[in-house]
Formats: C-alpha cells, structure tokens, sequence
C-alpha cells in the first residue's frame, strides 16, 4: 500500500481551514416574545377548575382522552388509512430525504478510480538523451531518450480524492444545512397537527352523528305523538266536538315531525359517509354510535386559567417556530455569499507501467490544488438574496404570532364556552322536564274538556323543541371538550420520530 507524504505546511494549512469552517454569519436566533396576555381570560364566562387534578391533552394520550372504546377503534382505523395523513407523513419524509442531501455538502465526496492506458508508436518513447534501436545504440541531439523496440507503453493508475469540496470558512453550507433540517422539523410538526386536527374531526363528526341518531328518535316519538293527536282530533271532528282548524293545525306539526324524520336519516347516511372518508375505508356498525350517551365520551377535568406558555406545545405553532429558524438561517447563507467561495480538489493514488508494480514503492502520487474565488460585480444578485432572506425571516416572525395569536384565541373560545355549558345544560334540562310536565298537564285538560285543543298543541310544540335544544345542548358539551383538545395542541406521542432526527 502506498502511504503518500504530505509537506507540514499543507497538512497545517488543511487543518486550519477546518477549524475555521465553524464561522457563522447568521444573525443570533432569539425566539419572539410571546404576542398575547401572560395568561388566558378571566370572568363570569371562565369557570375555575382544580389545577392540581386537571390534565393538559398534550400530556394525554388520545387513547386515554377518549373513553368510549368504538371512538378509540375508529380513530385507530382513520390514522391507520386515512389519505390526508398519509401525505403529511410522505412530505416528512420527503423534508427528510431533502435534509441529507443538503447535509452531505458539509463533507467531501470521495471517489476512487481506476485506469489503464495502453499505447503504441512507430517512433518508439522519449525518455532521456540517447537514442537506441532494437539491434544497438547510437548517440544522439535529441532532448531526450527514444526507445525504437516494439514503442509500447502501458501505464496503470488507481486513485483516491476529493473533487471541488467547498471548505465553509464562513458558514455558508451549514446555514443551508441548518434550514433544511428545520424545515423537515417543521415537516414533522405538521404531520403532528394533521394528526390532532383528524383525531379531533372525527371525534365531532362520531358525535355529530350520534346526536343526529337521537335527533331521529326525538322525531319518530313525536310523529308517533303528533298522529295520535291528529287521529283523536280528526274523530272528535266527526262527532262535531272539535273544527277542521283544530284539524288542520294537528296535522301541520304531524307533517313537520315527518319532515324532521327525513332529514334526520339523510343526515345520519351523510354522518356515516363522513366519517368513512375520515377514517379512509368503509366502517363497520359496531364501531358506529347509536346514541348520543349522557356521560361525555372524553375526560373531563381539563384545565382552566392557563399561561400562554402552553401554547408554544402546539404542533403548528411548532412548526411555525422552525419555519422562522430556517428563514435565519437562511440570512447567514446569504450573508456568506458576499466572502470568497474556497474548495479543494485532492488525488492521493499510484501510477505505474506495469501491472504488477501498480502498488510497489516509489510509485505513489498525489495532488492538492486549492482554489479561491471571489465575485467582484454581480449587479446586486447578493445584496438583493440577502434582503430577500431577511424580508423571509420578518414573514416568518408575522406568521409565528399571528399562529400564536390564533391559538390564544382558539383556546380562550374553547374555555369560554367550557365555563357556561354546565349552567346552559342544567337550564335546558329543566325546560325539557317543565314543557314535558305542561304537555302533560294540558294533555289531560283538553281531553277533559277543561281546556281548548291549542294550549295542547303548543304544549307538544314546545317540548318538541325543548328535547331539541337540549340535545344540541349535550352536543355542545361534548364538543367543546374535542375543541379544547386540540386547542391544546392534542396528545400525539412524538418520542419515537423525534429520538429518529438526525443530528448536526
């Protein structure tokens, strides 16, 4: 093997050229300060909650957040197939593709090759001052030797080096590196938000659909209420007791329930084809909801009077943080651009004209050749890249508080609706309970005869309306708390891709 010799003073300028490679040029990241209140709102529409019991979902797996196991193996199945979801992990992994390639600019591209060059000339070889024939020797005025035997060289070489590798002196490639990486770390965080905001659709379209089952049931009972009045009115009629208004008036809410019965099977069919696009294939029964249960189908003690620090757990305001770390990057490559740009080429190999001397001593060979090159006049390509990079950063500064300030706001309306749904459910349960009792009541009056056949039926009218509300109540409640979960950034396990990022 041969073992080529490097002058000191080569060898230490290579050495020092390394050393210098960690000069940096972009401006000193500092994150901004947050662009809201220190903490989320107070006041009579923010209820306080025990801290030390309350959980943050960031914290909470969503198979612990969602208690209701046919939610679970939904959700399960969407994140499994959902197509959304798999693009956001095909664009990480394209982040992340595009990360290695920028990052292999940081060190040389080593390449070995081979070669061998076979040659032949009627005029025999050069090589010193003498001439000689194949048959003797003569003297001769030529500069150099001329071999007249057979003329044929053969030269064998095998080489190992490096080919215009930029040495970074000013931090040009490691800037360009350090964008790339943020930029698949952003990639990341977004794969994550698309997780929490899946999670989240789909649990308020299960919901959805479950109390569309129970606005279907509300419906069938009060047709089945309505036609009884409107049979009991049509034989009063007969019998000359009650008018054809009384009539008339029983059968307009017997065809409004029909109606409602109508558009309420079209909306569950319209649930249930949502919730197969979410969950990307076609879901069985089982995991589908009959009813929209008394109990919320997620954690309940959530918190309350939060510091706007956690919003930063976010996913998306993540991502947008790393967005602004890639565009400062960015501005130290531009920055660099205005220094001499210094590369090597390097070859370290052997030569020799026989095959079996290929690796024998005295045939090693090697070259360095350095080069410097600096831009005089670009017309302001340079100057214009850098106000670009700088103009990039301040968007990305404006987009980091502005996702910040949607966060707060997004949070705040999730807590604000959280403090007043319980007193809003208990006022819409005693309406139900007071217009069932009063429909009751009137009822038996009217059928007594005590009381005329309209107080019946604005009676029936107003419970009618009454279980509605209440159920798009408990739909609320529900809601809210899927709201507040991914408000708070949700609960997506993040340990495993994030141990999987590659290092600087």
């Amino acid at each position: 093997m041969f073992s080529p010799k490097i002058s000191s003073r080569t060898a230490l300028t290579f050495a020092a050229g390394l050393t210098l490679a960690g000069c940096n040029l972009a401006p000193k990241y500092v994150r901004p300060e947050l662009s809201v209140p220190a903490a989320t709102p107070t006041g009579p529409a923010y209820a306080a909650t025990d801290a030390a019991g309350a959980i943050m979902p960031a914290d909470t797996s969503w198979e612990t957040f969602f208690t209701d196991d046919r939610l679970r193996r939904v959700i399960r199945t969407a994140l499994e197939n959902n197509r959304d979801l798999r693009v956001s992990v095909a664009n990480v992994a394209q982040a992340r593709a595009q990360y290695r390639v920028q990052r292999a600019d940081l060190f040389p591209t080593i390449a070995a090759s081979g070669s061998a060059t076979y040659s032949k000339s009627p005029f025999g070889s050069v090589s010193g001052g003498t001439t000689s024939t194949g048959t003797g020797t003569g003297t001769g005025t030529g500069a150099g030797t001329v071999t007249t035997g057979s003329g044929r060289t053969d030269i064998y070489s095998a080489n190992v080096g490096i080919s215009s590798w930029e040495i970074d002196l000013f931090g040009r490639v490691r800037n360009l590196t350090q964008s790339q990486q943020e930029q698949y770390f952003a990639a990341e965080e977004n794969r994550n938000a698309a997780q929490v905001s899946l999670v989240a659709e789909i649990a308020t379209q299960w919901l959805t659909m479950a109390a569309d089952q129970d606005r279907l049931k509300i419906a069938r009972d009060t047709e089945k209420a309505y036609g009884q009045t409107v049979k009991l009115t049509q034989d009063r009629f007969r019998i000359g007791i009650a008018s054809e208004l009384e009539v008339r008036q029983a059968s307009t809410s017997y065809d409004q329930a029909r109606s409602d019965i109508a558009e309420a099977t079209t909306l569950i069919a319209q649930d249930q084809n949502a919730l197969n696009l979410l969950a990307g294939t076609t879901l069985p029964a089982d995991m589908l909801p009959a009813r929209l249960e008394e109990t919320s189908p997620t954690l309940e003690n959530l918190p309350s009077n939060l510091p706007s620090e956690v919003l930063l757990r976010r996913p998306d305001i993540a991502s947008a943080e790393h967005q602004l770390i890639a565009a400062n990057a960015n501005i130290g490559a531009a920055r660099a651009a205005f220094f001499p740009n210094i590369s090597l080429t390097a070859a370290f190999g052997t030569i020799s004209l026989g095959l079996s001397n290929l690796f024998g001593s005295g045939s090693q060979n090697w070259s360095v050749a350095p080069s410097v090159s600096q831009t005089l006049f670009d017309f302001g390509k340079n100057k214009g890249n850098l106000r670009y990079a700088q103009a990039t950063r301040d968007a990305a500064v404006a987009t980091y508080e502005k996702s910040i300030q949607t966060g707060f706001r997004e949070v705040a309306d999730a807590l604000a609706r959280r403090g007043t749904i319980g007193a809003q459910l208990q006022a819409q349960t005693s309406l139900r309970d007071n217009a069932a009792g009063a429909f009751k009541l009137s009822d038996l009056r009217f059928r007594a005869g005590i009381d005329t056949f309209l107080n019946t039926l604005d009676s029936q009218r107003s419970l009618y309306t009454a279980q509605q509300s209440l159920l798009a109540a408990r739909l609320t409640r529900d809601s809210n708390s899927v709201e507040l979960y991914r408000a708070l950034g949700g609960g997506v396990t993040t340990a495993s891709t994030a141990d999987s990022r590659p290092k600087n």
